[in-house]
């Protein structure tokens, strides 16, 4: 049986744009087929905010993989693309979120899903409501569209042309 599972990418080194659409092209290699992007956007750092601006984007992938073989392989392409985990927030050349799987709620040590600041990020909410609004929130039981009208984060997030 194939799931639903929605990605979000973001870089804030080395050439952004790039970066996404490579990762893109290797998720649609290595989890399932990318069945819709959202616009890519540029959004202030959250969390660690002396840094470049990120680049981000949502993904909605059909992928036949369980959510901790999606996570082996997001892992992998981050890997492959140069990402270094030497601090918490800090500058990537890359990072993939498993937002939803579809309406599976997975809590083990290494995974979360929901992610659990979907609803805190409005970089995670703008392009989630752009390809997704109406999707539920299978904790929060709220659509996308709502958590992101309730969002009280106050970084901009900015589509790029």
């Amino acid at each position: 049986m194939e799931s639903n599972v929605f990605l979000l990418l973001g870089a804030n080194l080395g050439d952004r744009a790039e970066q996404l659409r490579i990762a893109a092209a290797e998720i649609d290699d290595r989890v399932g087929k990318v069945l819709q992007k959202s616009s890519m956007y540029q959004t202030a750092a959250w969390g660690k905010q002396s840094q470049p601006d990120f680049y981000n984007q949502v993904l909605r992938v059909q992928t036949p993989l369980t959510a901790e073989r999606v996570l082996e392989e997001v892992l992998l392409i981050e890997q492959k693309l140069g990402r270094a985990r030497n601090e918490k927030w800090g500058a990537r050349t890359i990072d993939i979120d498993i937002l939803y799987f579809g309406r599976i709620v997975v809590n083990l040590p290494q995974l979360t899903i929901p992610h659990p600041a979907i609803s805190d990020r409005r970089f995670t909410l703008v392009p989630l409501v752009e390809i997704s609004p109406s999707f539920v929130h299978p904790v929060l039981l709220q659509t996308n569209e709502v958590l992101l009208q309730e969002c009280s984060d106050p970084l901009k997030v900015e589509r790029l042309s």
